[in-house]
């Protein structure tokens, strides 16, 4: 809601492109239940409203009109509080003296927070349309980008190191990334998943820059890792499901050990070095001990019980090893039948929803490799 109206001068934009692709720093002015429902990629939330000043004031705009509420909010964030936010709003600018401020819409929150910075000497671009445009233009883009650029599918069983494939891309799109999930029962981070909204937002952005780029046309695709429906709890956007179905393909292969190998090295050492930061080595075995028996029990019934009781066995008895003789390599006993018996019919199956030609299948740094040879080409 508004809290004051005035008619000082401030510059605006509504070149959305340019906000986005430039990568400009972002003051959102909304409230932080606003702010958690969907963000954009690197925006600051300092809200001129708490949730609590925000619903008090939305409260009295329903009971007595805009201009009461506008006068509750002046009085709301005056005195102390108004020094205090305004003394943050002004670090932000000087910080980032090409940066750009919004609100919802566009309207009086960013207007009155504009018009007080520039009054205290600071020169605020406000966003034309606010956070509700900038939303909407990245949806738009989202489906046309989608839709429109050159794309090409790593695929590969799990272990195979797709991922890996994707980080040493400069052209790549990281659906997992931007998910802060793996894909799989066992895919969660140490960091929480994004909203759907900030996952689709941050999607668009980085189809946006690409784009910028030059890649996703003709001899540069936008590479992108083979996803299910769900990475965890975030939807990959319909039109790109789509497009993966019949888009060209590049298969990673690799033997069992190394799967294993590499799977041990993300799902086990990697989280115990994390969590190890700030617990003892016991304490942190035990944590991730109970983060994967959880992710386990997760895909129970699809394992069958007498399937899941022989790999939480063989699991509790890797931890055992793993805490006596400070050994990880225990876990190959549960990690590779695992592989074979539950992960590997699972990409059997999706394999065969793909239509798109297979353009290399080889090892992950053959395929490294060869896409690096149709770069220097494709650059020649």
């Amino acid at each position: 809601m508004p809290i004051q109206n005035t008619k000082v001068s401030v510059a605006s934009t509504d070149d959305y492109r340019e906000i986005f692709v430039s990568g400009r720093p972002l003051l959102d002015l909304r409230a932080p239940v606003e702010f958690a429902r969907g963000a954009f990629p690197g925006a600051t939330n300092l809200p001129l409203m708490t949730d609590d000043e925000r619903a008090a004031v939305g409260t009295r705009y329903k009971q007595q009109g805009q201009q009461a509420a506008i006068e509750l909010g002046h009085q709301l964030v005056s005195g102390t509080t108004r020094e205090a936010r305004m003394a943050a709003w002004l670090k932000w600018c000087k910080k980032h003296p090409d940066g750009r401020i919004y609100c919802f819409r566009g309207g009086l929150r960013s207007a009155t927070v504009g018009a007080w910075l520039a009054a205290a000497g600071a020169r605020p671009i406000l966003v034309e349309g606010g956070y509700k445009a900038l939303r909407r233009y990245l949806l738009e883009q989202l489906e046309t980008l989608a839709q429109a650029l050159d794309l090409l599918l790593i695929c590969g069983r799990t272990g195979t190191g797709k991922t890996l494939v994707i980080e040493a891309l400069p052209q790549a799109l990281d659906l997992e990334g931007r998910a802060r999930h793996r894909g799989s029962a066992f895919g969660a981070s140490q960091e929480p998943q994004p909203a759907q909204i900030g996952f689709e937002n941050a999607v668009a952005v980085d189809l946006l820059r690409l784009q910028a780029a030059g890649f996703g046309s003709g001899a540069r695709p936008v590479v992108l890792e083979d996803e299910g429906r769900l990475i965890g709890r975030c939807l990959v956007p319909p039109t790109l499901q789509d497009r993966m179905k019949a888009i060209p393909r590049v298969i990673v292969d690799e033997p069992l050990d190394a799967r294993v190998g590499l799977i041990i090295r993300d799902y086990i050492q990697q989280p115990l070095a994390a969590m190890q930061h700030n617990r003892s080595r016991e304490e942190a075995l035990d944590q991730l001990e109970v983060q994967l028996r959880a992710a386990l029990d997760r895909i129970r019934r699809r394992l069958g019980g007498s399937r899941h009781q022989d790999l939480a066995a063989a699991m509790a008895d890797a931890f055992h090893q793993h805490r006596q003789q400070d050994s990880d390599t225990g876990h190959a006993t549960w990690i590779a039948p695992l592989l074979t018996d539950y992960y590997d019919p699972m990409y059997d199956y999706m394999l065969k929803q793909r239509q798109g030609p297979v353009l290399f299948q080889g090892s992950r740094s053959a395929v490294l490799q060869w896409l690096s040879d149709q770069r220097s080409v494709n650059q020649g």
